[in-house]
């Protein structure tokens, strides 16, 4: 080392220890005031004045953690297209429609008991162990060989039946149309859940990103943090102890952006198979989730009173459907009248006086005496299944009434943290300023710097947290009391 190299370093080191001195004697002729938790709380944002000297420009700093997360493998548009993805490729709702489906070929069922039924048989039988016959015919007539029994011949008959009285068959249809109407309600309010489900992933999947962006700004400032403190060191003004701190700070703020990125990917995946896609999908920066909630109230309306809510309306149609099954059940001691008429014919050789077709027509009573009890035990099980109809009616009303009060009641919660947690973010804040602008005077010591900053890490987080959680609560309130069609 030469003596000018040497001569401009011991200058470089002598400036840097003046400048640190006029700093500590300006911080000791204003005395650093302990905050007042009755003062009014700053409203500028972190690193401006609030009253203090202006922080020294942060040095560079550059880490490959700093780059942004992996991008998902789609996006989402608008509000529009997660409505249209999940109602096309839920399989819930499939599910659900298919019942609907399945109940109307119930009803279709049901109607064929009243409608006439006509069939029709045909049969050719042939015969290996035959005998011939002389058979006289009339007189006159020359004998005539018959096989006997006969073979190879067509016999063919057709029969119709109308039920004329048949009160429990003109019953059942009636308990089929409704039982179709509590399939379209279950419909509905599947259709209600998997839309809650895919508004709340999407309200997700925008926190996840919002506190991944935030966990990379801190690991910055403490990357920053960690450069000064170095610098300190260099210049003799710190210790190792400051700069093992800073380390420690840093690598609190990556396990955050690990832990963060990782629920990111989780949230994108929720989102992914709520809208029935098997894969990480994410949401496009220009969708608000303000816009989502304000959107999600139209297409799904709310209702005037908890009894129209499409789960209970189900319930309740499904009560009336088992008191019918009651009915259905009862009535089938009943006695049924029906009109029968049947043709047939043949190719068989009868003799000639003998008439080959024939047609006739009956009425016929079928009057139930006794099936073993069968029906004693049918009418015991329908009423069985009535009362468990009924229970679980009453069950899911209470559960729906706590829920409404509990959904109106998490907005007010929600709210109420959001405002703390704006507080502890200012306060945090302040509290940061405070400890930087005294450690930078020496009147601090490093482990304070390092428990503010991460106080201001974590109220920023949860500050945005709560932001989301007051959306999260108001579509839960909307949707516990919302009517969402399984068909547009």
């Amino acid at each position: 080392m030469t003596l000018k190299s040497a001569g401009l370093g011991l200058l470089s080191v002598a400036v840097v220890t003046a400048m640190l001195a006029t700093i500590s004697q300006r911080a000791g002729a204003q005395q650093v005031k302990p905050l007042d938790p009755s003062a009014p709380l700053a409203t500028t944002p972190v690193g401006a004045g609030a009253g203090l000297p202006p922080a020294p420009a942060p040095p560079p700093v550059n880490d490959p953690m700093l780059a942004p997360p992996a991008g998902p493998t789609r996006e989402i548009q608008s509000w529009a297209d997660a409505v249209a993805l999940t109602r096309s490729r839920s399989t819930d709702l499939a599910t659900a429609l298919a019942e609907v489906t399945r109940a109307e070929a119930q009803t279709r069922t049901s109607l064929a008991a009243v409608l006439p039924t006509i069939n029709g048989s045909i049969s050719f039988p042939h015969q290996f162990i035959t005998k011939q016959t002389q058979v006289l015919g009339s007189p006159g007539d020359a004998p005539r060989t018959v096989t006997t029994p006969q073979s190879d011949y067509f016999n063919g008959g057709v029969t119709l039946q109308q039920s004329v009285i048949n009160v429990q068959s003109w019953h059942t249809i009636k308990t089929s149309k409704e039982n179709e109407k509590a399939a379209r309600l279950s419909a509905d309010d599947t259709s209600r859940q998997i839309t809650l489900g895919t508004a709340t992933a999407v309200v997700a999947v925008v926190a996840a990103e919002r506190v991944a962006e935030l966990n990379r700004i801190g690991l910055r400032t403490a990357l920053e943090r960690r450069e000064l403190t170095s610098r300190k060191q260099v210049l003799g003004v710190g210790t190792g102890l400051d700069v093992v701190r800073a380390d420690q700070d840093v690598s609190s703020a990556r396990a955050a952006i690990v832990t963060g990125d990782e629920s990111l990917r989780k949230s994108r995946e929720a989102l992914g198979l709520a809208l029935g896609l098997p894969e990480q999908v994410g949401v496009a920066r220009s969708i608000s989730v303000d816009a989502v909630a304000q959107e999600a109230e139209r297409t799904c309306p709310r209702l005037e009173n908890l009894a129209q809510r499409p789960d209970l309306a189900a319930a309740q149609k499904k009560v009336e459907v088992a008191e019918r099954n009651v009915t259905n059940v009862e009535l089938n001691f009943l006695p049924t009248i029906s009109a029968q008429s049947q043709f047939s014919t043949t190719t068989a050789d009868l003799g000639n006086t003998a008439q080959r077709s024939s047609w006739n027509v009956m009425g016929v009573l079928s009057i139930p005496i006794w099936d073993g009890g069968a029906r004693y035990g049918a009418l015991r099980n329908a009423r069985a299944l009535r009362d468990e109809s009924k229970f679980s009616l009453e069950s899911q009303r209470r559960n729906a009434t706590i829920e409404v009060t509990q959904a109106r009641r998490s907005i007010t919660v929600a709210e109420s943290a959001l405002d703390v947690a704006k507080q502890t973010q200012q306060l945090a804040a302040r509290v940061d300023q405070l400890t930087q602008t005294a450690y930078r005077a020496g009147q601090g010591t490093s482990l304070e710097l390092v428990v503010a900053a991460s106080a201001l890490r974590q109220a920023e987080i949860s500050l945005a947290l709560r932001e989301f959680d007051v959306v999260s609560a108001r579509l839960q309130a909307l949707f516990a009391l919302a009517h969402c069609p399984a068909s547009p």
